[in-house]
């Protein structure tokens, strides 16, 4: 699908077509949705379907997940038209921070960050990443929302596979993500 196409019928997901398979082996994800943002259309309509579920939730704040999440993270909050916060690997914030580390989707160990001044007590936060794989780096933002005293209003990602983690943040969080129960099956087996 070319960046300027858009379908005559724009089911839910439409825009999933716009993402490219891995090209450069098993150190990254198996697809790649930046092309998707490429696409002015794919990515309002991949936000609008995001934020769908939670139409009348009281969100306070959108966090996005280091670094595609950022992107995803800052369209909703804009959309939502409510502040951003970044969640970081650490060594990036030159601010105080509380850090988490965690088990990223490739099993390599690393640390997330948050600056503490931006989260207080009670304040309804929406996680945003690009995608939920094993639900290592999730967990972990989670965790630093939730230790700093916020709440966790909802996870929002372009796909949350049915892994253990994955199921884990389900049973736990209010989410939503983009992809169609039918095409389910073919992104938990990366097809």
């Amino acid at each position: 699908m070319d960046l300027c196409h858009v379908p005559a019928t724009q089911e839910k997901g439409w825009y999933l077509a716009l993402m490219a398979p891995n090209v450069k082996g098993p150190n990254y994800a198996w697809l790649d949705p930046s092309r998707l943002y490429c696409h002015p259309q794919g990515l309002q309509d991949c936000v609008a379907d995001l934020l769908q579920p939670f139409q009348g939730d009281a969100i306070d704040m959108v966090a996005g997940i280091d670094a595609m999440g950022f992107i995803l993270g800052a369209a909703a909050a804009a959309t939502l038209r409510k502040g951003f916060l970044a969640i970081r690997k650490a060594g990036h914030l030159c601010v105080q921070t509380v850090a988490q580390p965690y088990t990223d989707y490739s099993g390599r160990e690393k640390v997330m960050e948050v600056r503490t001044d931006a989260i207080s007590p009670g304040l309804r936060i929406l996680l945003v990443d690009q995608w939920v794989e094993t639900g290592g780096t999730m967990r972990a933002a989670i965790e630093l929302v939730e230790r700093l005293g916020g709440v966790v209003a909802g996870v929002a990602a372009i796909c949350m596979e049915n892994s253990e983690g994955g199921k884990w943040i389900q049973e736990h969080y209010k989410c939503s993500h983009c992809v169609p129960p039918h095409l389910q099956p073919r992104f938990d087996q990366h097809q």
